[in-house]
């Protein structure tokens, strides 16, 4: 027997192992996953409890035997794939296509590639747990269930290379609801009217400060100034009328860090922030899980694992941090105790821990050269996060002034309010302000006013009415689209850029320049066919409820087989009636400047089995036709 061996999925992440585990281990990458189910048949049997037929893909059977000679030469073997489900799933498969003697293979787990996490975990080894791996089997056999018998469905009667996915096709829907919203929506007129106000004093150049019109005292509550011809005579009486003072409500508030990084909010922040897709945030987070080559330290994992649920944080990890935190900005930077997050997830999975620098004194700065720039803008922004996550709160000081308005022509009295905000202590602020979703917002709008007595009269130097329209709601954006995902418990923070480079993909929505989603006319015309002969597999609620029931299995408190056929049984009766029912839809062809260059008649785009395609308008006669991809490609007369 030799060395030990150790399979992880990745060259990156064997390199990285291998500088910590030392002489005595043998690493080895599988690649990725080394079974699947097969591409050209559904590979799942309905009828022998949904038992799913694995292959191993032409591509890895070399990498397969490989594996198996090495663990047959080897003393031990060592599993150490990703701690999740896939990664679980990955170690199953592992075992069972490479035929590893069950007794000499070990599962180890750990967060992060350091010596410290390493070390803990091949001194704790288990086995598989195949709660784990069947949550894993039950998504992918719920997908392929929904993709291999609805997609052919949509060959059929719209056209070919169209694809319908169980949780893409709930994003497909939300998309286009959105889009619905924006064409139906009516903009209504509405005014506001702001003064410009000032303390009665003799200085030429008193600070001056604006105040809102809240309501008209005796009239309605809530005012409402729909025209210019309301606006007009209400802006004129507050010309002439006196102001005063007549509440101050002072308070400081205080504004609290964020939690660290779990997946999903890493998505929207690296949005928001470094303007990354979600695919490309995943891509890049990998990189610095794995471990990338940093100086003198060599081969390092700089962040622990990006696929998680959990806010949580090693205490050794938050003990690191609050000394970062005092011998860099000093005690008054730290609060007294250390922060821990309750936050949890809608159907969060394994506890794992929260996105965190592997080590806190690698500060942004000193790995910067070693990394290539999406690595050091990404490594930023977790480093950042985490640091004042641990920092002390903001303290703002905040003043609410009511004032009056005495008209003089009719007596009646406006109310108006006045809103100042001071930052008193930046507290984590001073390294870190969390992104937002839309413009706007309390940071833009936070102003100083001046010192001001209740009864006191002021100066009037300005009435500013001004005209608005109510705003329809905005398109997702990747951030709000991944937000909104969450928020309904569909699929998994880890699901979320494989579903939008999907919908992409297949032609179903556009990512414009305004880095916000469209869907195209395909999409929707998609959309609305699953939303009328499916609409379980679309329904928010649906979904939501069967990754609830996949969270179950994990756990395992669900039989994973019985889940499936809970689902199954309805959704073959709704696919034999959707394809009785649903009516092909002839889609027509799309004119373009171009002639034939074998008959002189128009070339049309046509839908193919295959997608776009260009062809002769003269068709049966005339059957030349050619590739969409690329102009350059010749013409294929008859």
């Amino acid at each position: 027997m030799t060395a030990k061996l150790v399979i992880v999925e990745s060259p990156a992440k064997a390199r990285t192992l291998g500088k910590i585990l030392g002489k005595g281990y043998s690493i080895k990458a599988s690649v990725g996953h080394v079974r699947d189910l097969p591409q050209k048949s559904l590979g799942v049997n309905p009828n022998n409890d949904f038992a799913p037929r694995y292959v191993v893909p032409k591509g890895k059977r070399a990498v397969v035997k490989s594996l198996k000679d090495a663990a047959a030469k080897a003393k031990a073997v060592y599993l150490a794939t990703d701690p999740d489900r896939e990664g679980e799933a990955i170690s199953w498969h592992l075992v069972k296509a490479a035929h590893l003697d069950e007794q000499r293979t070990h599962r180890v787990v750990f967060h992060e590639i350091t010596d410290t996490a390493i070390k803990e975990a091949f001194h704790h080894p288990r086995q598989i747990d195949m709660n784990l791996v069947n949550a894993q089997q039950a998504r992918r056999v719920l997908d392929r269930l929904v993709g291999y018998k609805i997609s052919p469905l949509l060959w059929r009667k719209v056209r070919g290379r169209l694809s319908a996915g169980r949780v893409q096709s709930v994003a497909l829907r939300m998309i286009v609801e959105r889009e619905r919203d924006i064409q139906s929506f009516v903009p209504e007129e509405y005014w506001t009217i702001e003064v410009e106000l000032s303390k009665v004093t003799g200085a030429k150049k008193a600070p001056t400060f604006k105040a809102r019109l809240a309501s008209i005292k005796g009239k309605a509550s809530k005012l409402k100034i729909g025209c210019q011809a309301e606006a007009e005579p209400i802006a004129d009486r507050l010309k002439s009328a006196e102001y005063f003072v007549t509440g101050i409500k002072r308070k400081k508030v205080s504004r609290q860090p964020q939690p660290p990084f779990i997946t999903s909010t890493l998505q929207q922040e690296a949005w928001r922030k470094l303007h990354f897709t979600a695919d490309r945030t995943m891509a890049t987070a990998q990189q610095l899980y794995e471990g990338l080559p940093v100086g003198e330290e060599g081969e390092v994992g700089l962040i622990t694992y990006m696929r998680t649920d959990s806010t949580r944080v090693a205490e050794s990890a938050v003990e690191e941090t609050r000394d970062y935190i005092a011998t860099k900005y000093g005690n008054d930077f730290l609060p007294a105790k250390p922060r821990a997050s309750a936050k949890k997830v809608k159907g969060a999975q394994e506890a794992h821990e929260a996105i965190r620098p592997t080590k806190v004194a690698r500060e942004p700065d000193m790995v910067k050269p070693y990394l290539t720039s999406d690595q050091a803008r990404l490594y930023q922004l977790i480093w950042e996060r985490m640091v004042a996550s641990q920092m002390a709160a903001a303290v703002f000081d905040t003043t609410n002034v009511d004032i009056e308005a005495r008209a003089a022509q009719d007596g009646d009295i406006y109310a108006l309010k006045a809103t100042g905000s001071v930052l008193r202590f930046p507290g984590f602020m001073v390294l870190y302000s969390e992104g937002k979703d839309e413009a706007g917002g309390e940071e833009e709008g936070r102003t100083s006013l001046p010192p001001l007595d209740e009864g006191e009269q002021l100066r009037l130097l300005e009435v500013f009415p001004e005209q608005h329209f109510t705003q329809p709601p905005p398109r997702y954006n990747v951030a709000t689209l991944v937000k909104a995902l969450e928020e309904r418990g569909i699929g998994r923070p880890s699901t979320y850029a494989p579903i939008i480079s999907t919908l992409r993909r297949r032609g179903y929505v556009d990512r414009k320049r305004d880095g916000r989603f469209y869907p195209l006319e395909l999409g929707m015309l998609v959309s609305d066919l699953l939303t009328e002969h499916f609409p379980d597999i679309v329904d928010v609620g649906f979904t939501a409820h069967m990754e609830a029931q996949l969270d179950e299995i994990a756990r395992g408190q669900r039989d994973w087989t019985g889940a499936i056929r809970e689902f199954y049984i309805p959704f073959e009766q709704t696919l034999k009636q959707a394809s009785a029912n649903m009516v092909k839809i002839k889609q027509p062809d799309e004119p373009t400047d171009e002639v034939c260059p074998e008959c002189g008649k128009p070339m049309v785009i046509r839908n193919g089995r295959y997608g776009k395609f260009m062809a002769c308008s003269g068709f049966p006669k005339c059957r030349t036709t050619r590739s969409l991809k690329t102009k350059a490609e010749a013409y294929q007369p008859a």
